[in-house]
């Protein structure tokens, strides 16, 4: 009980130190120019198709914040999914949101990879969507991250992101189950 009371301490401080946090937004300029950093990831990908997926991709975000409220930076939001006060929000909740989403449009030019970067130091494991062109690889595509921004869309080819270091998800998995296997 006391720990829960701590964590529902530390949580209050948390929200009032956060309380003026926005409404996420994205404008049509970066939608657009999502579109163009996808249709640039190899000479087959139809331009159409990384329209298509550069909007839904911007706009599912934003749903998804009104679905899940988030209406905090994503760490606040995370202590309160971890406390029970909402269901969903966590990086690995908008990662599968975003690859099932992406991947009910059935892109033929395009394909969804499921990205991790594990922990390191202070940093938790963090989970996101990558879209590159069919047949690609992770770091070859582009990371479509909306946890960091609370709903807004952050994007960047994974080798460039200076936040975390991307790996395919179950090249991460593996790993942690050897050193876990060798202890």
């Amino acid at each position: 009980m006391r720990r829960f009371l701590t964590g529902l301490l530390w949580l209050a401080g948390l929200l009032a130190l956060t309380a003026c946090a926005g409404t996420p937004t994205t404008e049509p300029a970066d939608t657009r120019a999502l579109a163009a950093e996808i249709a640039a990831l190899g000479p087959d990908v139809d331009p159409a198709e990384a329209a298509r997926a550069a909007e839904i991709a911007s706009s599912y975000a934003l749903q998804l914040a009104a679905e899940w409220q988030v209406t905090d930076p994503p760490l606040v939001h995370n202590a309160k999914v971890l406390h029970g006060l909402r269901d969903k929000g966590l990086c690995n909740d908008w990662a599968e949101a975003m690859i099932t989403r992406l991947r009910q449009e059935r892109f033929e030019t395009l394909e969804m990879h499921w990205a991790t970067s594990p922990p390191e130091g202070f940093r938790v494991i963090h989970h996101s969507a990558v879209i590159s062109a069919r047949g690609a690889e992770l770091d070859d595509g582009v990371l479509l991250d909306p946890w960091r921004g609370g709903g807004t869309l952050f994007w960047a080819p994974p080798p460039e992101d200076t936040r975390y270091d991307w790996y395919p998800r179950m090249e991460v998995r593996a790993a942690r189950e050897a050193a876990r296997a060798s202890r």
